[in-house]
């Protein structure tokens, strides 16, 4: 039995960044070895184990045959005798194509360090066309390293290209395109992923309901150097799409709440959020009572982040400076400041609410005065 340190840790190694989790290929070896050393099997697929101290996962060496459409068109098979080379052969990139021995030895069969040096994400082998899954995946490694000058290389466009046309990208599932669209919005330059599909000619059809330009391109920047909050990001990308279409990719695709709801918030409020500081103070009240800013304050926040990046400001222009500290002086507002003795229902609702009125009131005047 030979174990092989693999794909993502190796790569990061050589590129000099940070090693988040190791994953190993275990060759010459079967399931109930594996179980005989203490490791706990977790996959369902194809045996992958949990090594029983570091919890890191170790696969055996597998082969994949192509049985039908899209991704899950596929048939596992792993043996004692499916070495190294063949694992990495079924691989993406040829950046993820390669293994240190125990030893420490590089194990590079499709020339991976070559392509990390010349900056190219490129395909191993033509049975990169099998699952459009990599389409996905290259697109959200172009997100990861763009900044650093990798770009696809020109035939693994080609194949992302014939992928389309031939109907591969059209079978992935929704679900699978969300999670890869979520990974590509927290990484360096979220605008690469967007890019990398619309020039394979996949945009229109993983994400139809996306409006992608230059002003979208430049929203998701002032996103990205905002924040590295995904669900921030994502909301100033989508509120320049109208809302039933965002409702509908949401729906979709299964976007969770949070991610769905801020999108939601920031595409109906952000052109009275960029005009609050021409609102009085009543409308300054509903404004905050509209985007849940008493009950909600941290998404609040997310949602100021998301309409400034809408702005293109770097930092929070002045109508959300003032929404800001509006927020936090109305949140001062007590019961008891409110003077809701021998009030009911309805009733302490409206004291409460001309209380935070009032509060915000003197802070306007006091900003018109400094």
């Amino acid at each position: 039995m030979q174990v092989y340190l693999v794909g993502g840790a190796v790569r990061d190694e050589l590129l000099g960044r940070p090693v988040s989790e190791r994953d190993w290929v275990v060759v010459g070896a079967t399931p109930e070895e594996m179980e005989r050393l203490g490791f706990r099997p977790v996959g369902r697929e194809f045996p992958v184990f949990l090594h029983p101290q570091t919890k890191e996962e170790y696969a055996l060496a597998r082969l994949e045959r192509k049985t039908g459409a899209g991704y899950r068109g596929f048939v596992t098979e792993f043996s004692p005798d499916v070495s190294l080379e063949q694992d990495l052969m079924r691989r993406d990139l040829t950046i993820n194509a390669m293994a240190r021995s125990a030893e420490g030895a590089l194990i590079d069969p499709h020339g991976g360090r070559n392509d990390l040096t010349q900056r190219q994400l490129r395909h191993v082998s033509a049975a990169f066309v099998e699952d459009p899954v990599r389409v996905l995946r290259v697109a959200r490694f172009a997100a990861r390293f763009a900044g650093l000058g990798f770009q696809i290389a020109p035939g693994t466009l080609a194949l992302m290209q014939a992928m389309v046309v031939n109907g591969e990208v059209a079978a992935l599932v929704p679900e699978r395109v969300w999670r890869e669209m979520e990974r590509a919005l927290a990484e360096a330059t979220p605008e690469a992923f967007f890019d990398s599909l619309r020039d394979c000619d996949a945009l229109c059809v993983v994400l139809p309901e996306l409006h992608w330009d230059i002003g979208d391109r430049n929203v998701l920047q002032a996103a990205a150097r905002l924040t590295p909050d995904g669900s921030v990001r994502f909301a100033a990308l989508m509120a320049g799409t109208a809302v039933p279409m965002i409702e509908a990719l949401c729906e979709r695709l299964r976007v969770p709440n949070p991610y769905r709801e801020l999108a939601l918030l920031c595409a109906r409020l952000k052109d009275r959020i960029q005009g609050a500081d021409s609102s009085d103070a009543a409308g300054l009240v509903e404004l905050l009572e509209s985007a849940d800013a008493f009950r909600r304050p941290e998404r609040f926040d997310r949602l100021l982040l998301a309409c400034s990046a809408r702005a293109g400001a770097p930092a929070a222009p002045a109508a959300q400076s003032l929404l800001r500290d509006a927020a936090a002086v109305a949140r001062g507002v007590s019961l008891a400041s409110a003077h809701m003795d021998g009030l009911q229902g309805a009733q302490i609702a409206a004291a409460l609410r001309a209380a935070r009125v009032e509060r915000i009131a003197r802070l306007q005047s006091e900003r018109r005065r400094s």
